[in-house]
């Protein structure tokens, strides 16, 4: 087998390798043996020269992401195997199993979730789009394409690669987004009618965000379905209307969508007319606003359940005093205005932001309010995006339904 570069940990520092988390940290690392560029595959040694694993080389505080903790090449053959498991693990899940509620939008690959740290890929309809998250995936995208279509086969006809916000671009890497494979003779698109648990989306990778949807909050939507029926409803950064759908479907008296974006709102409502028809569609008003504003502008009382799901406010560690900050000036805001017996249900997605901490600012937010607040569910992400138990940092989304008297 070809002889790589070795990083050499300090002594003492291999337990968590050990123990299968797949990161090693800069301050782990006491030696590099040969020459390495970012996106290099590397082997990970202790300091007594035993193997520990093998990963992409990056630079910054994390600096291996393993790939696998066995002596193996990183070839089409690990690439078609890792795809091919996570693909099976899909399978076997139920949301790809209801035909009265059909859904065909879904994460094939999670990261360090499906053991693939640094790659998303994402599958709406019959379209992959992959997304690369350190330079050793970007570098290595051909050959995942290559293993996707082994393994998804005919149930895929193009694939595209949105890497351009989320590759490092210090690593002097051409980023541009673009299809990395398009079946002979298909037209040229950037977007799809899906289906998810019935309700349909029109999903646009191109323009839209993260790989073109947010397909983390499925199971909270429907969760925000039940409660819907005859509320009224304030989805704020509603993005492309999934909470909104969900609400009208099921029986809101009336829903208010609010985000910054001219583009989602665009999105938004062809979303509501390709669902409803014009009876339940007018109970429906979008506003191209930033919610802050909106909700100062708003009466109290004026919603009897409003849905809280912001951007990831903290990106890194640094940023996170400034993130529970605006989690508590924003839930305070949501609780003040919902009507009494509300329900507001809110979210962070900021993976450095861990759940006690969130909890503890809402905590915040309803002591400044000055009401009285439940918390009676505990949210989460769906079984697509798994949660590596090795790597509990996997768990990045986190939600809280609050029932205010």
């Amino acid at each position: 087998m070809q002889r790589r570069t070795q990083i050499v940990l300090r002594k003492g520092r291999d337990a968590s390798l050990k123990r299968f988390h797949p990161w090693v940290f800069s301050g782990a690392i006491a030696s590099v043996r040969g020459k390495v560029a970012e996106g290099d595959i590397v082997d990970v040694i202790s300091s007594e020269g035993q193997f520990l694993g093998r990963g992409h080389w990056q630079e910054g505080s994390i600096s291996v992401r393993i790939l696998t903790f066995e002596d193996e090449a990183i070839d089409c053959n690990f690439w078609e195997s890792r795809i091919a498991r996570a693909f099976e693990a899909r399978k076997r899940m139920p949301l790809l199993k209801d035909d009265s509620c059909p859904t065909n939008a879904y994460r094939l690959v999670h990261g360090e979730g499906d053991n693939l740290p640094g790659l998303i890929i994402d599958v709406y309809g019959n379209v992959a789009v992959i997304q690369a998250h350190s330079a050793g995936m970007f570098l290595q995208r051909e050959e995942i394409s290559a293993a996707i279509r082994t393994v998804l086969g005919k149930e895929i006809v193009a694939i595209y690669d949105k890497s351009e916000a989320t590759a490092p671009f210090k690593a002097g890497l051409e980023l541009r987004d673009g299809y990395l494979w398009r079946k002979e003779g298909l037209e040229d698109s950037q977007s799809r009618l899906v289906f998810e648990n019935g309700h349909k989306f029109i999903v646009d990778w191109v323009r839209g965000q993260k790989t073109g949807f947010f397909l983390d909050q499925r199971d909270n939507r429907m969760l925000v379905g039940r409660y819907a029926q005859g509320r009224r409803v304030l989805n704020l950064f509603c993005y492309t209307g999934g909470f909104s759908i969900y609400a009208l479907a099921n029986g809101a008296v009336s829903v208010d969508s609010v985000d910054s974006s001219a583009t989602a709102i665009e999105m938004l409502e062809n979303n509501v007319a390709a669902n409803f028809n014009e009876q339940i569609a007018s109970r429906h008003k979008s506003y191209t606003e930033d919610a802050i504003d909106f909700m100062k502008n708003s009466p109290d009382g004026k919603y009897d359940l409003i849905i809280v799901d912001p951007p990831a406010f903290a990106k890194h560690r640094g940023a996170i005093d400034n993130a529970l900050r605006a989690y508590k000036r924003l839930n305070a805001s949501a609780i003040e205005k919902v009507a009494k017996s509300g329900i507001v249900f809110t979210f962070s997605c900021s993976q450095a932001v861990d759940r006690q901490s969130f909890a503890l600012a809402v905590f915040s937010a309803a002591a400044q309010a000055g009401r009285k607040v439940r918390i009676i569910g505990r949210l989460t992400q769906p079984a697509d995006h798994p949660v590596n138990i090795y790597h509990p940092e996997g768990e990045y989304l986190k939600g809280l339904v609050l029932y205010v008297e």
